[in-house]
């Protein structure tokens, strides 16, 4: 009687140890991946580019001036009609000198009601001066931002169009922030107002993660893998950077390079997983990369933006939305 009793034991715990070993064999399924897709629509670069050329044309987007209202007006006019639902955040921040900053982030929503969501952002608004000029009595001139701020805004608002017209069955949202780049040199206090303000007054809002989209336009445009993306969120950066290689990009390199204060560190600090795409060799407008020291100079205008980059970041943001599938 012992003896059956101690082979009943041993064979229970031999058949526990087996179902136990199985379930840790398993692999865990990630939340999202990337499964090929033959069929993603087409990114219109040249359509991208215009919006870039008119955003630039209207003049520096500095708060409270009648190019930032002007600028607003046209990205609310070019949304209405695309999105699901269309969110317009006005909010005053303190600026320098007693200065009330009237700003406004503005959210396009594309399947509002999906619980499974994903957002990409870009500033809209354009640096009040040119403090990486030499000649210091340019200091105060408004710069024009026509990649800083200008080439984000383009291509979201394609990728507003390529969403409008093809859907894809999760969420996601499109958040143009305001107040990015007001600050003085050397006073993060008083850059990223906009995301700032979204970080702190996002309630229940509670994506998979963020896309941020910072200098992406330049004719040479170099988009490393921004070091503090890799630290808040290295899946969705290889995730990205494979879409890259998928879509044989010119632009993306695989390596990490840079870490980079944008938009994305007050997201990240807030708890949502937010990456950068971003020209980070251009930040500091070093004389070593000739042309293209331009950052908060009055150069930064269309002339530097490339159609061709315009391309082929539209190709892999394209790629990588329709490939997406939440699991």
């Amino acid at each position: 009687m012992k003896k059956n009793i101690y082979l009943i034991t041993a064979l229970l715990i031999f058949i526990s140890f087996s179902c136990t070993k199985k379930e840790e064999e398993q692999p865990v399924k990630p939340s999202f991946e990337l499964i090929k897709n033959d069929v993603i629509p087409a990114f219109d670069s040249d359509n991208a580019f215009d919006h870039i050329s008119k955003f630039s044309a209207l003049g520096p987007r500095v708060p409270n001036s009648k190019e930032h209202q002007m600028a607003k007006n046209y990205l609310i006019t070019v949304l209405k009609p695309l999105a699901d639902s269309l969110a317009i955040t006005d909010f005053i921040q303190n600026g320098y000198e007693d200065e009330k900053l009237n700003l406004t982030n503005i959210t396009a929503s594309f399947n509002p009601g999906a619980k499974n969501r994903i957002f990409l952002c870009a500033h809209w608004d354009s640096r009040p001066w040119a403090d990486a000029e030499k000649d210091k009595a340019l200091h105060t001139s408004p710069v024009l931002g026509a990649n800083d701020g200008g080439s984000g805004v383009g291509v979201l608002l394609e990728l507003a169009k390529v969403l409008h017209a093809k859907k894809v069955d999760y969420g996601i949202d499109l958040i143009f922030f305001d107040g990015e780049d007001y600050g003085r040199h050397s006073d993060l206090s008083k850059f990223f107002l906009g995301s700032t303000y979204f970080a702190q007054t996002k309630g229940s809002y509670s994506p998979a993660f963020g896309i941020l989209l910072d200098l992406v336009g330049d004719k040479e445009a170099k988009f490393y893998k921004e070091e503090s993306s890799i630290q808040a969120a290295e899946n969705i950066v290889d995730l990205v950077w494979s879409a890259a290689a998928a879509t044989s990009s010119k632009h993306f390199i695989s390596e990490p390079k840079y870490a980079i204060s944008d938009d994305h560190t007050p997201i990240n600090q807030a708890g949502i997983k937010c990456i950068d795409i971003i020209d980070a060799e251009l930040v500091g407008a070093s004389e070593n990369i000739g042309r293209r020291a331009y950052w908060h100079t009055l150069r930064d205008d269309i002339d530097n933006i490339g159609i061709d980059t315009i391309d082929d970041l539209g190709k892999v943001l394209n790629y990588f939305i329709y490939s997406l599938k939440f699991n």
